[in-house]
């Protein structure tokens, strides 16, 4: 018997529903996907709140009725016992303590004001609050800049989880009114990410259902 298809519940423009779609698509595993529509309220219904009661996307139905939320997690779910995780023992620390980063000091800024910006809009009386999550993303970046100019992938010489967690917001930051123009060596890191056996594109839509 087949096994089922991995089905990801998911809003297409969110970076963090895009690294999982770009994980999958380089390890060849296939998957279909859901649309939540967050701008309508999709993930806080019933319905959804029973696969993931925190009402988030990425969610992935590993088989029927198993569910997986949180999208580092979801990374680490699929790429255990891959090359997207280094064997090393510090090298695998390093990848973790980027995810981290992106997660608790890059994703509340530069994530959200692209949010806002582009597809939410700014909520009544966030304007302030919008101008400092921006510098605050600006700082997040700033320590990726200095990062990248000493290693060309965030866990050492090669290409991890870290640099799928950065990228997918990382690279379309402009919509959040930031200046990628400052950061040559983040650019520089976005051709060797684009690089890599498999790329996948945030705003591709044709998802492979095979290797």
């Amino acid at each position: 018997m087949p096994a089922p298809m991995i089905k990801l519940y998911q809003f297409h423009p969110s970076g963090n529903c895009y690294k999982v779609r770009l994980l999958l698509h380089q390890l060849s595993i296939p998957f279909e996907t859901q649309e939540v529509d967050l701008t309508a309220g999709e993930a806080r219904t019933a319905e959804f709140k029973a696969k993931n009661p925190i009402a988030k996307t990425p969610t992935v139905e590993l088989e029927p009725g198993v569910f997986l939320a949180e999208s580092n997690a979801i990374l680490w779910y699929f790429a255990e016992g891959t090359p997207f995780i280094p064997s090393d023992k510090l090298e695998r620390a390093r990848m973790l303590q980027w995810m981290f980063f992106e997660q608790y000091s890059h994703e509340p800024y530069v994530a959200v004001a692209r949010a806002w910006l582009t597809f939410f809009g700014i909520p009544p009386g966030k304007e302030r609050e919008l101008e400092e999550r921006i510098q605050k993303g600006y700082v997040a970046l700033d320590v990726m800049e200095g990062e990248l100019t000493k290693r060309p992938f965030f866990a050492g010489e090669h290409y991890s989880l870290a640099d799928i967690a950065l990228y997918a917001y990382t690279h379309v930051a402009e919509e959040g009114r930031f200046d990628l123009g400052r950061y040559p060596a983040i650019r520089a890191w976005f051709e060797r990410v684009r690089a890599q056996p498999r790329h996948l594109r945030i705003t591709d839509s044709t998802i492979l259902k095979s290797g």
